[in-house]
């Protein structure tokens, strides 16, 4: 596991996969809490910490797109989102709505706990990273990264929600200034190759941050297209670390 017995809340209505997946889970070492609709999932969130959330796009009540957005407007917890529905739109708009992956019905429980091993060792990953190589923020016009909150600031200093994979791929731009990032290598810089991850889903991403970081997304200069190559990230970076101490 990426970190010591993760705290996983599950949010399926569906009884028989809802116990499925907590019992497959728990015999691997998580910490799983099983509800069946928002309301369940918003208590379980309150009362304890959650490191990952696998949440059923279809839910009585308000459904798990609407979750998804509310829970992403508050937080970076990895999501998972779970459809008997498998065409790329959907997973599309599962990851327009701020989801990490998508895993579509019926699956197989073992690829259930890869995928969320991925997530979470992913995000493990970028916070040692980022404490070993000492860098603890990232500027460039006037944006603030914070690598060790994983916290994005505008120009002003307000807080800009935003996921973990769109972090990621933010800093990844960041970190690699004027230069051409092609889908291939931006998934195997951010995302790896073991978590079905598609060359769809870094443009669906980067949308989503230019229509967070640029003054017109329609037309965006912070991150630019480059035809039949990738992407170019054209701010300077100034790279900030923090002190040692004697």
């Amino acid at each position: 596991m990426a970190i010591p017995s993760p705290n996983i809340l599950v949010v399926e209505d569906d009884r028989e996969t809802r116990t499925l997946i907590a019992k497959y889970l728990r015999n691997n070492s998580c910490n799983v809490t099983a509800v069946s609709d928002g309301r369940e999932m918003s208590r379980a969130m309150a009362d304890h910490r959650v490191d990952l959330i696998i949440l059923d796009v279809m839910l009585p009540g308000e459904d798990g797109l609407s979750l998804c957005r509310k829970v992403r407007s508050e937080a970076q917890t990895p999501i998972i989102m779970l459809t008997a529905r498998g065409e790329d739109v959907d997973r599309i708009v599962g990851l327009e709505m701020g989801a990490d992956d998508y895993l579509p019905k019926p699956f197989n429980p073992r690829e259930l706990l890869a995928r969320i091993n991925a997530v979470l060792r992913r995000q493990a990953s970028a916070q040692a990273a980022s404490s070993i190589e000492g860098a603890s923020t990232l500027v460039f016009e006037g944006w603030r990264i914070d690598l060790r909150l994983r916290e994005l600031r505008n120009p002003e200093g307000a807080r800009v929600a935003v996921t973990s994979a769109e972090f990621d791929l933010l800093r990844t731009f960041c970190e690699r200034p004027g230069r051409v990032l092609s889908r291939d290598s931006l998934l195997d810089l951010t995302q790896g190759r073991n978590t079905g991850s598609f060359e769809r889903s870094i443009d669906v991403l980067v949308s989503r941050i230019r229509r967070k970081i640029e003054p017109n997304p329609a037309d965006p200069t912070i991150i630019k297209t480059v035809r039949s190559g990738g992407y170019l990230f054209t701010p300077r970076t100034e790279v900030f670390a923090t002190p040692q101490s004697n």
